[in-house]
């Protein structure tokens, strides 16, 4: 059997897409209810500056500053409708994607935003004199750029539940988050003008969560995240192998070169036949833990069926780790960092970093004056402290 996968619109034309269990009771996607509600017009698409300091580029999203916060449960705004609660989910479902209502990239992709995708006149920050017609030219650097944030942004509903996080579901159900995650990573790569596909969960007010509901998100960007050009700088320096590299230096099974580092195999916290999970030799975050693919995938889409089938156990349990460390549930940013989609396709790795601010039951770490300002960390405990601590987690959270 297989997932069942099934792309229909809301009532203002955004793409909703079902994603059902393999042994899934519900009806078939085809035949539930359409979005009968009237909606506003979609926001225009938001508009991105350059930071000449840097390089980077920050979209401003007008439109988010009205997004739902912390509604009441009987308003929960990714449950299925209800004559109650006309909420974003027309009809029950095991997990739902859809185009994020209020986006910070698109809806407009390059092809449809034409040569405005490529700059405006806004409030006198004019674009590059020599702006092209599309958005090949993020990497160039100069005062006054502005391009529209053209891309896609999609959320992605673990469950029906109101409350809950991707550890919450059952090892069935992540699976078929996982598959959901893989075949949109697929589908948004195939779209004109995107560079890169960040899928996340944030958990936790502590992190900024505005919904308790269990869900994440897809960024589709149209370019290369600075993150990422710091790993391509990484890659071009040390080699096209740095991913199996790191593997092998936190097994303890690097060349001599590598393996000058006495804790290296004392930061791992598990691994399965196609996985493995450590803390990084450099953890910045109270807790951090990184997994890597044991052979070379840019991304998602690209494991097997037997590599997403032993990731969604495996992948849940770590997650539900860091809820054993405490008596209540602790705050993460769950990042799967993937491969651009044009470029690098054979060096960059897929690779998850799940990192929590949280450094004891009732205390956070801030990002204060070095990290913030500067972007200088400092850890206030050893990585292999801070594995050793997560594994007695990992002991605990065992079904």
């Amino acid at each position: 059997m297989t997932h069942r996968i099934h792309s229909t619109r809301l009532a203002d034309g955004r793409e909703l897409i079902y994603v059902d269990d393999v042994d899934s009771t519900l009806p078939s996607p085809e035949t539930r209810k359409a979005d009968a509600r009237v909606l506003d017009p979609r926001p225009a698409t938001a508009t991105m500056r350059q930071d000449v300091l840097t390089g980077e580029w920050v979209s401003h999203a007008a439109a988010r500053q009205n997004r739902v916060f912390l509604p009441p449960a009987d308003q929960d705004p990714l449950a299925p409708q209800s004559p109650d609660n006309p909420s974003e989910l027309p009809d029950v479902y095991d997990v739902a994607v859809f185009e994020n209502r209020s986006p910070s990239f698109g809806p407009a992709l390059p092809a449809e935003a034409g040569a405005d995708a490529a700059g405006t006149e806004l409030t006198g920050v004019p674009a590059a004199d020599d702006a092209p017609t599309g958005l090949d030219d993020t990497a160039a650097i100069g005062l006054g750029r502005s391009r529209t944030s053209v891309g896609r942004c999609e959320v992605v509903c673990f469950s029906p539940e109101h409350e809950g996080s991707f550890g919450s579901q059952t090892v069935a159900r992540a699976r078929t988050v996982i598959e959901a995650w893989a075949q949109r990573t697929e589908a948004l790569s195939a779209m004109p003008g995107i560079e890169q596909v960040f899928v996340f969960e944030n958990r936790g007010q502590e992190i900024g969560v505005t919904l308790p509901h269990p869900h994440g998100q897809i960024y589709a960007y149209p370019f290369i995240t600075p993150r990422t050009q710091g790993v391509l700088r990484s890659i071009a320096s040390v080699g096209d192998d740095l991913f199996a590299r790191i593997l092998d230096f936190e097994r303890g099974e690097g060349t001599a070169a590598d393996q000058r580092d006495a804790g290296a195999g004392q930061r791992i916290i598990a691994s399965t036949e196609h996985f493995t999970a450590y803390v990084p030799f450099a953890a910045r975050w109270p807790l951090e833990i990184h997994l890597l693919p044991h052979r070379h995938v840019p991304d998602l889409a690209a494991l097997t069926k037997a590599e997403r089938d032993d990731l969604a156990p495996f992948y849940r349990r770590l997650v539900r780790s860091l809820d054993a460390l405490y008596d209540t549930p602790t705050p993460y940013i769950a990042a799967w960092h993937q491969a651009p989609v044009n470029t690098h396709r054979d060096t960059v790795r897929l690779m998850l970093q799940l990192t929590s601010p949280r450094r004891a039951a009732d205390k956070l770490k801030y990002l204060a004056g070095s990290e913030a300002a500067m972007g200088a960390f400092i850890g206030d405990v050893t990585p292999e402290a801070q594995a050793a601590f997560i594994r007695s987690g990992w002991e605990k959270a065992v079904d």
